[in-house]
């Protein structure tokens, strides 16, 4: 019997063979904590060391500042100045302060992420870094700070379901409609504790922004990661952001590429031929219905942005719905559009991006994790409904009393436009 992917990555990080169900140990490649949360680990490190512990590797922790950046609360602003001084005790260097961004990105474009790599973190959607084959997850603060003492953490290791897509999407359809699809299709249990391997030549032509749309909901099925093997252009994007490391990541996906008789507790297959786009309609993320059988609905505010669709190629997919909407959105929404990284952001402002959507009367920000919650500027009033692109949509999420439907980048930007949910292919089609 062969190896799935998960199993090869935890066999090297285990130093042993594991078989499905086995408790092991695992070294830890990177061990990373935000701003929120992250003051919480190093007190709590501070406080099983009697305040005189040395990490065991400053190199592999990494503290990202994405919730409030910048900060706009006292608390928060002494949180994340314990971090600081708690970094710089350490020799830890590895601290993206207020002005970079969503942490899982900041550390993909400054290449420390590997394929197979066994990362932890602080935010429960960390697990999005299996778009580029690794194996990080969200964690609590305790065991953030137990791995630094000795730079290991124990997993169960999980069985593996198997995606396949095939087919082409057609014009207005993007990866964020078939995540929306098999959210609303297998559920928010539909993945309990399995890792998951994206197949398909839909997964092979898709680009790394697309990937990681992919993976950055698999925590709203309940999964424990979501895989897809680096290949052509998302695996030289590694490569070439890795350096001199570029070698160990083609040898990384070598290892960790699963065998032909894997095995599977199930597989599922779709053709994207046909599909429509897709929403989550409130208050939850596998309410999902076509955006066509929602349309209509008025809504009060549009974000486009988040660690599901914040990549450049999502600000440039509302740019042209905008651009065909003659750049004017409607005067009863309030939209918002937020950059996932400073690099994003500034390669939007060198395309000209910025400047068209403040003109059509968009809030463009600054770089942060945004509307995924209310502890950023833009909450939602009682009563206001809201369309993102973030990826849950629990009642009071973004503010108490208000509903929020999720959907692309595409459909977001379309509804901006009109002011009511709205069909994108009724604009770009």
């Amino acid at each position: 019997m062969g190896k799935t992917a998960i199993m090869k990555i935890m066999d090297r990080a285990s130093g042993g063979e594991v078989k499905v169900g086995d408790r092991v140990w695992c070294a830890i490649d990177l061990s990373t904590a935000r701003d929120f949360g992250g003051a919480n680990c190093t007190l709590q490190f501070d406080d099983i060391t009697d305040n005189k512990g040395r990490v065991w590797d400053p190199s592999k922790i990494a503290f990202t500042f994405d919730l409030q950046a910048p900060s706009h609360s006292e608390k928060v602003s002494n949180n994340q100045k314990i971090i600081r001084e708690f970094a710089k005790r350490q020799g830890i260097d590895k601290v993206f302060d207020i002005n970079w961004g969503i942490g899982q990105h900041v550390l993909l474009e400054n290449g420390y992420v590997k394929p197979g790599d066994v990362i932890l973190g602080t935010d429960s959607h960390m697990n999005l870094l299996g778009a580029v084959g690794a194996f990080a997850t969200g964690v609590g603060n305790t065991d953030i700070a137990a791995s630094w003492l000795n730079g290991t953490n124990w997993f169960r290791v999980p069985e593996t379901m198997k995606i396949e897509a095939t087919g082409e999407f057609g014009c207005g359809v993007y990866m964020r409609d078939f995540l929306t699809l098999l959210v609303g299709d297998l559920g928010a249990g539909g993945m309990d504790f399995l890792a998951v391997e994206f197949l398909g030549d839909v997964i092979e032509r898709s680009s790394l922004a697309e990937r990681i749309t992919l993976c950055s909901m698999v925590t709203e099925m309940s999964g424990k990661i979501g895989l897809i093997i680096p290949n052509g252009p998302a695996l030289e994007w590694l490569v070439e952001r890795a350096g001199a490391n570029g070698q160990a990541v083609r040898d990384r996906v070598r290892e960790i590429t699963p065998d032909p008789d894997a095995p599977y507790c199930e597989v599922r297959k779709y053709d994207v031929s046909k599909l429509e786009p897709m929403v989550s309609c409130p208050d939850a993320p596998d309410n999902v219905k076509t955006v066509r059988e929602a349309s209509g609905e008025a809504v009060d505010q549009v974000h486009i942005g988040s660690c599901s669709n914040g990549r450049f190629e999502d600000v440039a997919t509302a740019f042209e719905v905008l651009k065909k909407s003659g750049f004017k959105v409607s005067s009863s929404v309030r939209a918002i559009i937020t950059p996932a990284t400073r690099e994003v952001m500034a390669k939007c402002a060198k395309e000209g991006f910025i400047e068209k959507f403040i003109e059509a009367g968009v809030v463009f920000t600054n770089p942060t994790c945004a509307l995924c919650t209310a502890e950023h500027y833009g909450a939602l009033p009682s009563g206001d409904v809201g369309c993102s692109t973030t990826n849950r949509n629990f009642i009071g999420k973004v503010g108490k009393g208000s509903h929020t439907y999720l959907m692309s980048p595409a459909s977001a930007m379309a509804t901006a436009v009109r002011g009511v949910i709205t069909d994108p292919r009724d604009i770009l089609c």
